[in-house]
């Protein structure tokens, strides 16, 4: 048991309002997960000896904010970089060692707890998470980014057509190739990512900035593709998220059933009201459009490409926000040094017109209820104890991250920092032959 007591601010991640904020409260979490959260005023006292009767740690929390621990909806796990090198070395026999490495500063440095991989990760990894081999966030997984021959996910280039296949995620065991033609094979492309285990189904709907051959205004599925790959997906139980930067990508996506519009570059009014039609919920990865200027190495074609989508990004997040459109918080983490500076989304978004608790909430409890993992996401009585622990206002200002704020991290009730005086670090090897022998 630990008690936090007298917290100076805390968000419980239920809504964007005031009224998900507190002050001066205690929260107890019990057993993985969040026993209480009550005013400090009434019933501190009894808290206190409850904590000291079943000698729980009890954490003066008086200068202290917390929050729900970060659910980044838009992750790549297997991607340290967009070079030639770094795709290389992501697809090695050692890229599972680097796969660790991303997982851990995603949750120990990023603070998140929970992660829909979009691309790249497979059920494989996600059971490693689960069983304790691994430290990192717990994973929802795509496996597969769907694209068609030279679309967005077919980084081969003009010099390898008649070679070797795509350089990022190639088939590999658990992960099929993400190259698919043809409303026929797409359907059975589904079918082969959902028996890998996979908890979305992921496609291009337009190309990409990243990509090197595609130019944004080109097509990648088409319509009966797109239709196919919806259908197979819905009679599995699963839903599809899109890249759609375009506006003919984002109609496509919108008109044949997919749920999640990812990136949005060009989104207008007249979408917005499409997909607020037609339940839609929107992932801007506003994050990454701010990092790509900055990215060395890349062509003079992809970088026209980066400035296309800078110079309309903004607005169109303006236009999902005004339209009352859901927002979903992902960082899109495909460049290095991203990985464990997760929490940058929330303020790239803020810089895009949310306000603080609009874009914490997207990072939140609106993303959990999103990606399906309803017992996160919120600090309530009876969710996972997933939380961060921060010297600053992150609330107010999420920029503080950058000011070394966050002091710990919670994943189902254990620490991961060390950062607290008197609550012990998880030791995750220590029980692992324990958490295996239980699954």
């Amino acid at each position: 048991m630990i008690l936090f007591q007298n917290v100076r601010k805390l968000y419980d991640g239920s809504s964007a309002e005031a009224q998900s904020l507190h002050t001066e409260v205690d929260l107890v979490i019990e057993d993985g997960r969040v026993s209480g959260l009550a005013p400090h005023a009434h019933g501190g006292e009894e808290r206190e000896r409850a904590a000291r009767a079943k000698s729980g740690v009890i954490v003066d929390a008086s200068q202290l904010t917390i929050t729900p621990g970060i659910v980044d909806c838009h992750g790549h796990v297997t991607v340290l970089g967009l070079g030639d090198a770094d795709m290389a070395r992501m697809e090695s026999g050692a890229g599972i060692v680097f796969v660790e490495k991303v997982l851990y500063a995603s949750l120990v440095d990023g603070g998140v707890t929970t992660m829909r991989d979009i691309g790249g990760a497979t059920g494989m990894m996600k059971r490693l998470v689960d069983d304790g081999a691994i430290v990192g966030p717990r994973l929802k997984v795509a496996i597969c980014m769907l694209s068609t021959t030279g679309g967005h996910a077919d980084f081969r280039g003009p010099d390898r057509c008649h070679a070797t296949i795509s350089k990022l995620w190639p088939a590999a065991p658990g992960r099929p190739s993400s190259i698919v033609d043809g409303p026929w094979e797409a359907r059975k492309r589904v079918r082969e990512v959902a028996a890998c285990g996979a908890d979305l189904i992921k496609i291009c709907a337009s190309p990409g900035v990243a990509s090197p051959g595609d130019a944004l205004e080109h097509r990648d599925f088409s319509a009966e593709e797109i239709q196919a790959i919806t259908d197979e997906a819905g009679a599995r139980g699963l839903e599809v998220a899109a890249h759609a930067h375009s506006q003919s990508g984002i109609e496509l996506a919108i008109r044949h059933g997919v749920k999640d519009i990812q990136h949005i570059s060009f989104m207008d009014e007249r979408l917005v009201e499409m997909a607020h039609a037609k339940g839609c919920v929107v992932t801007p990865t506003s994050w990454i459009m701010h990092e790509l200027p900055k990215a060395g190495g890349l062509s003079e074609f992809v970088m026209g490409k980066v400035r296309q989508v800078i110079e309309v990004h903004a607005e169109a997040v303006r236009f999902a926000h005004e339209g009352g459109l859901p927002i979903l918080a992902g960082t899109d983490a495909v460049l290095p040094g991203m990985h464990g500076r997760n929490w940058a989304e929330i303020g790239a978004l803020v810089s895009e017109g949310l306000g603080a608790l609009d874009a914490w909430f997207a990072s939140t409890g609106l993303a959990a209820k999103h990606i399906h993992q309803s017992d996160a996401g919120t600090l309530l009585p009876g969710q996972r104890a997933d939380l961060l622990v921060c010297r600053h206002d992150v609330l107010a200002d999420p920029t503080a991250f950058e000011r070394d704020a966050l002091v710990e991290v919670f994943k189902d009730g254990e620490a991961y920092r060390g950062g607290l005086p008197g609550v012990e670090r998880r030791r995750w090897s220590s029980d692992l032959e324990e958490r295996l022998a239980r699954r």
